[in-house]
This record gives structure tokens, C-alpha cells and sequence, in this order.
């Protein structure tokens, strides 16, 4: 009776085994396909797509790029950066750009840089310098306006495109590797939802009892390698206010009201800074949105600005 007890438990063991190894395999395979997929709805008969070019070698591991291009473009045309976000650490190029810019004769160049877990700050920001350093470089080969490039992100994504918009010219934050005898300024910036001030995003998320703050303390730690009271001068240096000045290009800022991972007033701020700067700012602030802001609901803005300063005949 014992020995049968121990053959029964024996078979229900080894058959949940089971259970679970095609359950992660169909689970893995959903991913891989929920990828493809995502891949997929960005294909279109009136865009050219270049995927996987490489932008820079760092530590043996290499950074990569997509390429989205009006089709059969002969012209230099004006380059949007996309950089995607997701608290520093996750994320991938893969993350479908803006469709609203395609077809409207922008290139849209999508960016792998290194996360946060792999390397903290300056590891990020350098990369995106980089890609903006090989977008000129490469200018010639895929049609690229060298004097019109624009950057764009969201949340994580968004803070980045807006150090890359403060910090041109700023030698500490531009890295080593390739094509250091281009700039890596640039003629415009949408950030959206975006950290502006990482030492007092860092006090709020410290001092909040919001579901979201410890989330969002634990990234900001992660980005800097620690706690700000121990990496301060990190921090600073991985604030886009820090760097507001006369010069820099002008910015579009979208924040939702209501954000509960990153306060509008980090927006606040920095529309503030750069007006004080003299430099083109327009914060926009849906007081019906969290953090999800920007995609087709915005569109309108977010195209006429980049055709402000970014198409033919504009003062960039």
C-alpha cells in the first residue's frame, strides 16, 4: 500500500513537472512572439527600415540602432532620436517609436543603450551622445540632416533626451569611443513625463508614502549606483537643470497632472529654468493624465514643434 502511496505521489510530481516546462516554453514563446509582433506593426509600405546597425563597441558589447526612413528618400532629411523608457533598468529599441513622425519626412533613429543594470550613470547619457555623434558621421550614407536633429522620450526615456538637450558641450558626459570630432548638440527636444532634478525627485519619492515612490527611490538609486546622500554629486550631474543655459535648443514638455511615478512639478521646473534661460519652451500639463502621456492624443503638438524647428527654412 505504502509503495502504491509513493508511485501515485510519484506520477502527480513528475506530471506538474510537466505542466510547468510547457508552460514556460508557451510562455517564453508568447514573449518571443509578442516582440515579433510589436516589430511587425511598425513595418509600413512607406517606410524604409534599417534594424541592428551598430553605434558603438563599450566593454566588448555592442550598441545597436534601427533606422526608420521615409521610403526611397534622396534627400537629407531631419533625424528624430528615440529614446525609449522604463525606469532606467528595462527596455529595449525595440520599443515601438512614434508612428506620428513616419511619413511626415522625419527619420526616426530608436537607440539601445546601456541600461541601468548593467552600468550606472554616465553610462546612459554617454551612449545617447554617442548615437547622436554617429548620426552625423553617418549622415552622408543614410540621408540623415546633419544640422536637424531632434531627440524624443518618455518617463526614463524622456529625462534623457532632455540632459542630451542641456548638457551639449558638456566633455564630461560625452565618453569615449568613435566620432568625437562631431557634436552631439541638439536642435530640439519633446521630453515627456520626464525627471528633470534627480536630488529633489529623489527627496519627494523619499519623503512620499504613494505606492509607486519606493519603485521609483529604488531606480534612482540603481541609475547613480546608490543612494543619492551618498552619490550627490552624481545626481547633480545627472539633472538636465543643472546644465540650462542660453544656448540650448528648444524644448516640448508633456506631464500629466495626476502623475503618481514622477511629479509634474519636475516638468515645472525645468519649463521654468529654461524660460529664465531665454530659451523656447512649451510645457504642456493634461490635468486628466498620470504618466502615460504623449502618443496619438498629442500628435498635433508634438509634429508641429519638430516642424518648427526641425524642416527646411527653420531658424536651427
Amino acid at each position: 500500500m505504502r509503495t502504491r502511496r509513493v508511485r501515485i505521489l510519484f506520477h502527480r510530481l513528475l506530471l506538474v513537472a510537466l505542466i510547468l516546462v510547457v508552460a514556460v516554453a508557451i510562455g517564453g514563446t508568447g514573449v518571443a512572439q509578442s516582440a515579433e509582433r510589436r516589430r511587425r506593426r511598425m513595418e509600413s509600405p512607406d517606410v524604409d527600415i534599417v534594424r541592428d546597425v551598430i553605434y558603438k563597441r563599450v566593454n566588448g558589447r555592442d550598441l545597436r540602432l534601427d533606422i526608420y526612413s521615409p521610403k526611397s528618400i534622396t534627400h537629407p532629411s531631419p533625424v528624430i532620436l528615440w529614446i525609449f523608457g522604463n525606469r532606467w533598468s528595462r527596455g529595449s529599441k525595440n520599443h515601438p517609436p512614434p508612428r506620428n513622425l513616419m511619413g511626415r519626412g522625419y527619420i526616426i533613429v530608436s537607440v539601445d543603450y546601456r541600461l541601468s543594470v548593467e552600468a550606472p550613470f554616465p553610462a546612459a547619457i554617454e551612449d545617447c551622445k554617442a548615437a547622436v555623434r554617429w548620426i552625423r558621421a553617418n549622415a552622408a550614407t543614410y540621408h540623415f540632416d546633419p544640422d536637424h536633429i531632434g531627440a524624443s522620450g518618455h518617463s526614463a526615456g524622456g529625462h534623457l533626451a532632455a540632459l542630451l538637450g542641456t548638457s551639449g558641450g558638456v566633455a564630461e558626459l560625452e565618453g569615449g569611443g568613435d566620432n568625437l570630432n562631431f557634436s552631439s548638440r541638439l536642435q530640439a527636444v519633446c521630453d515627456m513625463s520626464g525627471p528633470s532634478d534627480i536630488v529633489r525627485f529623489y527627496e519627494d519619492v523619499s519623503n512620499s508614502s504613494d505606492g509607486m515612490a519606493p519603485i521609483a527611490k529604488s531606480s534612482i538609486e540603481q541609475l547613480l549606483g546608490g543612494s543619492v546622500e551618498q552619490n550627490r554629486a552624481k545626481a547633480i550631474a545627472a539633472s538636465p537643470t543643472t546644465y540650462v543655459s542660453k544656448g540650448d535648443p528648444p524644448f516640448l514638455i508633456i506631464h500629466g497632472k495626476n502623475d503618481k511615478t514622477i511629479p509634474v512639478s519636475q516638468s515645472e521646473l525645468l519649463a521654468s529654468k529654461l524660460k529664465a534661460a531665454g530659451v523656447p519652451v512649451t510645457l504642456i500639463v493634461d490635468d486628466n493624465r498620470g504618466h502615460g502621456v504623449g502618443g496619438p492624443a498629442f500628435a498635433p503638438e508634438i509634429t508641429s514643434f519638430f516642424d518648427k524647428y526641425l524642416k527646411a527654412g527653420s531658424a536651427n
